[in-house]
């Protein structure tokens, strides 16, 4: 029984205290999870301290209510509205990836298919049609360490 007194003598301060720590623990497990329990402890509260007669029961009721629904619409709005790094697959370690649409001149011609180029101060393999050395390509592709090209008109980026 003396855990249902310390629930009927709740105040408002002890649930902003508890919506407080919560945010706070946010910050050291992000997730999103502790925030919006955070956020629902801070609203009953609010609402605590509006009606301080408020039973225990309808304490926690506000509180479980709104947590559910804030975490599910928040998991809903966040799938439709996804931020801006994660509408593109990353390129982080993979730098071939990140190199595709970059022009080069060749300083080795391809032959059958196959030949190097330099790339800063690495040699990469190259697959595309013959050309002789001299020629403007653009990377179309990444295969592993190994880039597909193709020849372009168009004046280089990056000279090497």
């Amino acid at each position: 029984m003396e855990w249902q007194q310390w629930l009927a003598d709740a105040q408002y301060w002890h649930w902003a205290v508890a919506g407080i720590c919560l945010l706070i623990l946010e910050a050291f497990a992000p997730g999103t999870i502790f925030m919006w329990l955070g956020i629902s402890a801070l609203v009953v509260a609010i609402v605590k301290a509006i009606i301080p007669v408020m039973g225990w029961e309808l304490q926690w009721f506000i509180f479980a209510i709104f947590s559910i629904v804030s975490i599910i619409g928040w998991r809903i709005f966040f799938h439709r509205h996804p931020l801006p790094d994660e509408l593109e697959p990353s390129k982080l370690n993979q730098r071939g990836k990140s190199m595709i649409g970059q022009k080069y001149t060749l300083s080795q011609p391809i032959e059958n298919g196959q030949g190097r180029v330099q790339i800063g101060d690495s040699w990469w393999r190259i697959e595309g049609s013959d050309l002789p050395a001299g020629s403007s390509i653009v990377i179309t592709g990444s295969k592993g360490s190994t880039l597909t090209v193709t020849q372009t008109d168009e004046p280089q980026l990056r000279v090497k």
